[in-house]
């Protein structure tokens, strides 16, 4: 077995490219997902590429048809708060 590891070191914070932005853009809406089932009984969640529409990148397996689902709602959520602070943070209290 072959294993690659790969680190990244920055003085300052990486830059997000367009192409990342429409990855996240993409991922955070559940009409780009759906759910499979496998030969084994499992359930794999994938998202439509963005390039070929005729193609899905899996993603997970889980083994009921809730979590699968669940799973989703997680990546959605977590893809949907990326691209709320594309515009830099946000102000959650002020002081006088």
């Amino acid at each position: 077995m072959t294993l690659y590891y790969r680190t990244h070191s920055w003085s300052s914070q990486p830059q997000v490219t367009e192409e990342t932005i429409e990855l996240w853009k993409h991922l955070s809406e559940k009409s780009n997902w759906r759910i499979v089932q496998l030969p084994n009984g499992f359930y794999q969640t994938e998202y439509q590429d963005l390039s070929n529409k005729d193609t899905w990148i899996d993603v997970t397996r889980r083994e009921t048809i809730e979590g699968a689902e669940k799973a989703i709602d997680s990546s959605v959520e977590h893809f949907s708060k990326k691209v709320s602070f594309l515009d830099g943070p946000k102000v959650v209290k002020t002081f006088e």
